[in-house]
């Protein structure tokens, strides 16, 4: 009999992510409120390696909202959504929310902490209006595609962010979420779409 090769191990992880999966787990165990030097315990780092690799609590949470809109490209990506257009926008909000959902006791306190004051800009609203230009693709199916080009993706980066404020508040349960975030980018995109399309996105709005 052939013998069974032994499994390779795994990669180590760098830095940054033994950093970022402690703050996962300490938020995951009902501890928003952990301090760096927890942080550092809980990755078996010295206690200035979280202030070198991301400088501040707040900066940390920015990179945890990067990773989850990165695993949203990357499962919009994988998937067989419609064409480009409206209904693989929808389907993209969708995917979106689904990520949020996996983890709601994490992404709560992320989403919590992006709104927090920071020595320097964010860039979760460019990651955001980024995700959505690439579900929209050339807007050809638009019925103004330069119009849309130039607007939509901020539209529906506000619109995907102002449910998700809603649902961190508590304000939209889990099970809500999903359908709220379609017809927030239904709405957004009402005024570009051909005659065809209007109708499915009102009746997406109803629902």
């Amino acid at each position: 009999m052939p013998t069974r090769k032994p499994a390779l191990p795994a990669p180590a992880l760098s830095t940054r992510e033994r950093v970022l999966g402690a703050a996962e787990r300490l938020l995951a165990t009902g501890r928003p409120e952990f301090s760096m030097r927890d942080l550092a315990t809980e990755a078996g780092v010295s206690f200035a390696t979280p202030f070198n690799q991301f400088g501040s609590k707040v900066a940390i949470m920015h990179a945890l909202s990067a990773e989850r809109i990165e695993a949203m490209h990357a499962r919009l990506a994988a998937s067989a959504p419609p064409e480009p257009g409206p209904a693989r926008v929808l389907a993209a909000m969708e995917i979106a929310a689904s990520v949020m959902l996996e983890r709601p006791e994490v992404n709560r306190v992320v989403m919590g902490a992006l709104g927090a004051p920071a020595a320097a800009p964010g860039h979760v609203f460019a990651r955001s209006r980024a995700l959505w230009a690439e579900a929209m693709g050339d807007a050809a199916t638009f019925a103004d595609p330069a119009g849309a080009n130039a607007l939509l993706p901020d539209q529906l980066a506000f619109a995907f962010r102002g449910v998700l404020s809603f649902w961190t508040a508590g304000e939209i349960a889990d099970a809500d979420l999903v359908a709220s975030a379609r017809r927030a980018a239904a709405m957004a995109m009402l005024g570009f779409a051909p005659p065809e399309m209007r109708r499915v996105l009102l009746a997406t709005c109803s629902r």
